[in-house]
C-alpha cells in the first residue's frame, strides 16, 4: 500500500471528469452573470465565531461537524463549512452597502465538514452559492428560485423537484417551537441523541432530522405554515405567485426547516429523488436579520448553495454526463532531430493563434502518434519530416477522413483557423 494518500472523504478529480467540472462552472457562471451576480471570492478559513454567531451554536454543523483548530496566536480559526457567513463578513467589512443599494454576489470553492462520507456527502465538497443583499421583495426570492432552476435545466437535468416552505419569522416562529416542545414532550425518552439536544436548544431544527424512528413522532406535531404570521403567510403567498407567473412547478413542504439557523422566511429545496438520502441538489432561503447579527444595521438577504458532488451524481443518474472533447486540435508529429526543431517551433505558433495543439517529445513513431490522435479523439495531425523541412511544407492529416494534404509550411495557421 502507498504511503500516503487521499484522506477519507477527500478525493481528487483527474482529467477527464476534471473537464467536466470545468464545464458545469463556466455555463454556470454564465448564467449568475447574466442574472447580475458578480463573483467573490472568501478566505478558506475564518474566524470560528463568524460561524458560531451565524450558523447558530445549536447546529450539528458548529456542535460536531466544523474543522476547527488553534492558530500560532492562539486564536480559534475555522475551515468555511459553508459560504453565507464569509460573504456577509466581506459585505460588512467592505462596507457594501454603502457602495449600491443591492449587492448580487456569486461564489464558488471548496468548503469543509466532518461528516460520514456517502454518495454526494464528502468532507470536503464544492458549492457555488449566490447571495442578493439589500431587498427584501418577494420577488428576489422567486427570481433566485428561478435561477436555481435555470442553473439546473442548462446541465440538461431533468428530474428534480422544487420545495417551497417557510419558517416564519422572530414573531411567530417562538409559538411553534412551544408547540413542538409540548407535543414532543411525552417521546422524549424515545427520540434520537440529537434531537434530545435540540429539544432542549432548538427545538425547530428537531424537524430537521433524518432518523425515521423519530419521524413517525413528528406526524403529530401541526404543520409550520397554521402559526405563521400574516406577513409571513403574505409573503409565502407573494412568492407563490411569481413562480405562478415563471411557470415553475412546487411543492409547498410544511416542515422545511434546513440545517441553518439564520433563515426567515422562505426556504427552498431542488431535490432529486434518485439520490437517495443526500437529494438536494440546492437548497436556500431568505436571512434578513444576519447581517445586523454580525454587527450591521439591518439588511434583508437572501441566497442559495448549489452542490457541485450531488449535481455530478444527478447527471450520472440521468445519463446525462458527459465527456467533454479534449481542447487538443492537432497534433505534430516529427521525423528526426531537424524536424524537431521546426516542429516544436511551428507547436508553439499554432498556440499562440489561439488553437489548442501538442506534440511527441519521444520520437515515437509516426503510427504510434496516429494511434494516440484517435485515441484523443483529435481531428488533425502535422507530420513533418526532412524532406516537408528542406521544402517548407507540411502534411496535413484529416483524423475523421484519412485524406493527407501538402500545405506550405507559411500557409498552415490560416488552413488550420479555416478548418477547426
Amino acid at each position: 500500500m502507498l504511503e500516503f494518500q487521499s484522506l477519507r472523504g477527500t478525493r481528487d478529480i483527474l482529467p477527464p471528469e476534471s473537464r467536466f467540472w470545468s464545464y458545469i462552472e463556466e455555463r454556470t457562471i454564465q448564467i449568475l452573470e447574466r442574472f447580475g451576480y458578480r463573483q467573490i471570492r472568501t478566505p478558506i478559513f475564518e474566524r470560528t465565531e463568524l460561524f458560531v454567531r451565524s450558523i447558530g451554536s445549536s447546529t450539528d454543523i458548529v456542535s460536531k461537524e466544523m474543522y476547527t483548530f488553534t492558530d500560532k496566536k492562539g486564536r480559534s480559526l475555522t475551515l468555511r463549512p459553508e459560504g453565507t457567513a464569509p460573504v456577509v463578513r466581506a459585505y460588512l467589512q467592505k462596507q457594501l452597502h454603502k457602495r449600491e443599494e443591492i449587492s448580487k454576489l456569486y461564489y464558488m470553492g471548496p468548503f469543509f465538514r466532518y461528516e460520514r462520507p456517502q454518495a454526494g456527502r464528502e468532507r470536503q465538497f464544492h458549492q457555488i452559492g449566490v447571495e442578493a443583499l439589500g431587498e427584501k421583495s418577494p420577488a428576489i426570492d422567486a427570481e433566485i428560485i428561478y435561477l436555481g432552476y435555470v442553473m439546473l435545466r442548462s446541465l440538461n437535468l431533468e428530474n428534480f423537484r422544487l420545495l417551497l416552505g417557510s419558517v416564519g419569522c422572530p414573531v411567530c416562529r417562538p409559538k411553534y417551537e412551544e408547540v413542538i416542545t409540548f407535543s414532543l414532550q411525552g417521546d422524549y425518552p424515545n427520540l434520537c441523541t440529537d434531537c434530545k439536544r435540540r429539544y432542549e436548544t432548538n427545538p425547530l431544527r428537531i424537524l430537521d432530522c433524518k432518523n425515521e424512528n423519530c419521524r413517525k413522532f413528528f406526524k403529530k406535531l401541526p404543520l409550520l405554515e397554521e402559526f405563521l404570521c400574516r406577513d409571513c403567510r403574505n409573503y409565502l403567498e407573494k412568492i407563490q405567485e411569481f413562480l405562478t407567473l415563471l411557470k415553475l412547478q412546487y411543492e409547498i413542504t410544511p416542515h422545511l426547516v434546513r440545517g441553518l439557523d439564520y433563515y426567515t422566511h422562505t426556504t427552498f429545496e431542488f431535490i432529486h429523488p434518485e439520490l437517495g438520502a443526500q437529494s438536494t441538489l440546492i437548497g436556500g432561503g431568505r436571512y434578513n436579520h444576519l447581517v445586523e447579527q454580525l454587527g450591521g444595521i439591518s439588511v434583508p438577504a437572501c441566497g442559495f448553495a448549489a452542490g457541485l458532488e450531488r449535481i455530478v451524481v444527478a447527471l450520472r443518474k440521468e445519463g446525462k454526463y458527459e465527456e467533454i472533447p479534449d481542447a487538443i486540435k492537432v497534433i505534430v508529429i516529427t521525423l528526426g532531430e531537424e524536424s524537431f526543431r521546426d516542429g516544436f517551433s511551428l507547436l508553439q505558433s499554432i498556440r499562440a493563434a489561439g488553437i489548442g495543439a501538442d506534440m511527441d517529445y519521444r520520437g515515437k513513431s509516426v503510427k504510434s502518434n496516429l494511434r494516440r490522435a484517435n485515441k484523443l479523439q483529435i481531428p488533425y495531425t502535422i507530420i513533418i519530416g526532412r524532406e516537408e523541412s528542406e521544402d517548407g511544407i507540411v502534411k496535413l492529416k484529416n483524423m475523421e477522413t484519412g485524406r493527407e494534404e501538402n500545405i506550405e509550411l507559411k500557409n498552415i495557421i490560416g488552413e488550420l483557423k479555416r478548418r477547426i
